[in-house]
């Protein structure tokens, strides 16, 4: 019995956490992608953070052209 009682309030939490993790504005998203630029644009990053990737990328090469661009030399 204390299995069945135990499976239910995990059952019970789990399904309020799934509640609880469903966007407040009523989104639906149809792609993953979708999810995460929204989820972006609503997260504010700190500004260290922000420093130190603008730091560590400062030395990367440019990215390479795309095989179109350099076929027609656009």
């Amino acid at each position: 019995m204390k299995r069945r009682t135990t499976f239910r309030t995990d059952q019970q939490q789990e399904q309020t956490a799934a509640h609880q993790a469903q966007p407040a504005s009523g989104h639906e998203f149809a792609t993953p992608e979708e999810l995460l630029r929204f989820d972006a644009a609503q997260t504010v990053v700190p500004t260290e953070i922000a420093q130190r990737l603008q730091k560590s990328s400062a030395d990367l090469p440019p990215p390479a052209r795309s095989w179109l661009r350099r076929l027609f030399g656009s």
